[in-house]
């Protein structure tokens, strides 16, 4: 597969703080990419730095071997998508208005949407099990609702590349699955390019293709979730015991968590 954007030594953070520390990473067309890591390793600066969100202080981020500050907004986001981890909006606008937004890309200067627009706005709320809330006002919305919607939003987009900033966390059980098996057959059927951050480690073994594990702003392991997902990288990263198996469906990583109290109890039967 060819490259589709990459990160090219890119440093920074927010004021003084440096956050992305020299980081380099190519992604590939066609790529279902996890990034994890602890509070505070990079994971959400690092999207925005590669979404156009945050522009980094040194190094530089292409997509289709152009600077994504070089392009225009709209040549940009007609080609790629960010959902970010906040989802309030401060006005009330509809639903169905929200997931049309993701089409101004695709109009002209005062072009009004039409036949096209809402045909894809209505396919991406449908695809997100959020169409039953359309003439909702946004801001009545629980967490979750309004998480899918935004994610709505972006797939009616019709974007080449997609970031997802913990997409998952606001969304039951039920709707984690559900929204990760869509991007994953959009990943498969359609091509669409996924990079998606995710603090669940099983959700990222169980679904991603290969896995980017950062600590302190750079990038301690990347590959398969199985060279990635070992107890040994992740007990040097967020300094806990973990044990990891196989999931006995998928064969993918499977970690549990170990509390201390059992590893007390471990070493006292143990001793």
């Amino acid at each position: 597969m060819d490259i589709i954007s990459r990160a090219l030594g890119i440093s920074g953070g927010y004021l003084n703080h440096k956050v992305i520390d020299n980081l380099s990473l190519d992604l590939k067309g066609g790529c279902f990419l996890g990034i994890i890591g602890p509070n505070g390793s990079g994971k959400s600066t690092f999207l925005k730095m590669m979404s156009r969100s945050l522009q980094p202080w040194e190094g530089a981020v292409e997509f289709g071997r152009k600077d994504i500050w070089r392009m225009r907004p709209k040549e940009f986001s007609r080609k790629v998508s960010f959902v970010s981890q906040e989802t309030m909006i401060n006005f009330s606008f509809s639903v169905r208005e929200v997931v049309l937004m993701g089409r101004i890309p695709h109009l002209a200067r005062f072009e009004p949407e039409g036949g096209r627009d809402f045909s894809a706005a209505e396919e991406a709320l449908t695809l997100t099990d959020a169409l039953y809330l359309k003439d909702k006002e946004i801001d009545s919305l629980s967490a979750g609702e309004r998480q899918r919607v935004m994610i709505a939003r972006s797939l009616a987009q019709e974007p080449e590349l997609l970031y997802l900033d913990e997409p998952t966390s606001h969304l039951d059980i039920g709707h984690q699955i559900q929204i990760l098996d869509l991007m994953k057959n959009l990943n498969r059927d359609k091509g669409l390019s996924v990079v998606v951050v995710l603090h669940d480690l099983n959700l990222a073994g169980e679904y991603c293709d290969e896995i980017v594990l950062l600590d302190k702003g750079r990038i301690f392991k990347k590959g398969p979730p199985e060279d990635v997902l070992t107890y040994r990288n992740i007990e040097a990263v967020y300094k806990t015991v973990v044990v990891v198996n196989k999931n006995p469906i998928s064969s993918k990583p499977f970690i549990t968590l170990v509390s201390a109290g059992a590893l007390k109890c471990q070493r006292v039967s143990s001793s």
